[in-house]
C-alpha cells in the first residue's frame, strides 16, 4: 500500500499596503518548523515589513526563529536578546543609545555590513504612543521620476553617530558631542545596489552631508528623499499588542519609534539577522 506524500507547509499571509507589509497566517509550529525559512525571507524583501500577530514568542523560541532566518548575531554586549526600553531600570546602559530610535533610521549604516533585518516581539505595552513605524525604501526609490535617480545616481553621504546625536539632543555638552564623534563617520552611495540588482535609499538619521554639496543643498536632498520614502505609499505603522511579532528588512526599510512614556516600562525584545553584503 502506498505511503501518502507528507503534505507541504505553505507560507500563508496577506499584504497590508500596496507598497509595504505582509501579514503572516502561519501558526508558530509551522514557523519554527523551518520548513518556511525560503519563502519567508524571498517575501520580507518583497514587502520590507513582516507581522506575526499574537504569537507570543519566548526569547528562546525568537532566537530559533531567527537562527533558521539566516543567523541571530550577538548584540553589542554579548546578548542574544536586547531589551527595547527607555525605562532606565531595565536598559540603563542603552537609554541614551535607544533616543535616536525615535526618529527614522537604518540600524547599523556605521558598521562593514549592516544588519539584514531586526525582530521584535512586544513584552510591555506603553501607557499611550510608543507605534513602529516603517518605511519602503526599495518601493520609494522605484517610484522616484527616471530624471530624478539619474541626479542622485552616483552621490555619496557622510554618516555619523554624532549627527543621530544632535536629533534627541541639540545642544549637547562638548564631551558628549567628543564622544559621539570618537565613533567615526563613513561615506556611503544614497543609492545601494544590491546583490540581488534592487536598488533602496540610504536614508535616517545618521545621514549628516551629500559630499560635494552645501550644507543648504545637503539637507534639501537629503530632506526631500526622506520626505518622499515616508509619505503615506510607502509606511506602515504598527500597533501593538503583547505576544506581536515584527521583522523588517533592515537593508531597504527605514524604521522608527513614536513618542511615548519613558517611564510607562514598554518592552520589546529584539534579535538581529545577521547581515551579508556592505552598502555598495
Amino acid at each position: 500500500m502506498a505511503t501518502a506524500a507528507p503534505t507541504r507547509t505553505e507560507l500563508r499571509f496577506e499584504t497590508i499596503k500596496p507598497k509595504i507589509g505582509a501579514r503572516i497566517r502561519n501558526t508558530k509550529a509551522e514557523l519554527l518548523s523551518g520548513d518556511l525559512t525560503d519563502a519567508i525571507n524571498d517575501l520580507l524583501e518583497q514587502r520590507g515589513v513582516l507581522v506575526f500577530e499574537q504569537l507570543h514568542f519566548t526569547d528562546e523560541e525568537q532566537i530559533a526563529f531567527t537562527n533558521l532566518l539566516g543567523g541571530n548575531v550577538d548584540e553589542i554586549r554579548g546578548q542574544s536578546i536586547f531589551p527595547i526600553s527607555l525605562d532606565r531600570k531595565v536598559n540603563q546602559e542603552a537609554v541614551e543609545y535607544l533616543k535616536g530610535s525615535l526618529y527614522w533610521h537604518i540600524d547599523g549604516t556605521m558598521n562593514p555590513v549592516p544588519i539584514r533585518g531586526s525582530i521584535l516581539t512586544s513584552k510591555v505595552l506603553p501607557t499611550w504612543g510608543g507605534n513602529t513605524e516603517f518605511a519602503n525604501c526599495y518601493a520609494a526609490y522605484d517610484d522616484l521620476p527616471e530624471d530624478r535617480k539619474v541626479e542622485i545616481a552616483e552621490l555619496k553621504v557622510v554618516h555619523s553617530m554624532w549627527n543621530t546625536g544632535l536629533y534627541h539632543t541639540p545642544e549637547p555638552s562638548l564631551a558628549q558631542l567628543e564622544d559621539w564623534q570618537a565613533k567615526g563617520e563613513v561615506v556611503l552611495p544614497l543609492v545601494w545596489t544590491h546583490a540581488s540588482g534592487r536598488k533602496s535609499l540610504v536614508l535616517g538619521n545618521t545621514a549628516q552631508a551629500v559630499v560635494g554639496k552645501s550644507q543648504a543643498e545637503s539637507a534639501r536632498i537629503l530632506h526631500g528623499l526622506r520626505e518622499f520614502a515616508t509619505s503615506e505609499p510607502y509606511t506602515y505603522s504598527h500597533e501593538w499588542r503583547v505576544g506581536d511579532s515584527v521583522m523588517w528588512d533592515n537593508t531597504g526599510t527605514l524604521h522608527r519609534a513614536m513618542p511615548y512614556d519613558p517611564d510607562c516600562g514598554r518592552l520589546l525584545h529584539r534579535t538581529i539577522l545577521m547581515g551579508s553584503e556592505p552598502v555598495a
